[in-house]
């Protein structure tokens, strides 16, 4: 081989190769299409490798769910000083946790009895 064919292959058909295959993963990994309209894109990407992938991407929705996406509603939990959830019944593990973040020094000593108070209910809330 010459050198202008490896560097043909490295810099024009890896890409593209690597694109064809990332374009087939994002498809199977849609939530929001059913089986039959995921066979037919598959078959087109394969077909039309360039056409496929180009008109997969512009027809495709910018925020469609994949696959293992959790829901955008389902709540995260705080990494704040606030850090025990609403309504959580072990008060220990929130002590614990207060614990962490004041030696990890996210909260400081008077955030951190401020908040264990507030756990305990011994002192102003």
């Amino acid at each position: 081989m010459t050198f202008w064919q490896v560097f043909l292959m490295l810099m024009i058909f890896v890409p593209l190769i690597m694109l064809w295959v990332f374009t087939l993963v994002d498809l199977f990994q849609r939530a929001d299409l059913s089986g039959i309209a995921k066979a037919l894109w598959a078959i087109a990407i394969v077909l039309l490798p360039l056409i496929g992938m180009l008109v997969y991407f512009l027809l495709r929705e910018p925020s469609a769910p994949a696959v293992g996406d959790r829901p955008t509603s389902t709540p995260v939990e705080p990494s704040g000083p606030d850090v025990s959830p609403p309504g959580a019944a072990d008060v220990a593990d929130q002590l614990e946790r207060l614990a962490d973040l004041r030696d990890k020094s996210i909260l400081t000593d008077d955030e951190f009895q401020r908040e264990k108070d507030k756990l305990l209910g011994s002192g102003p809330e």
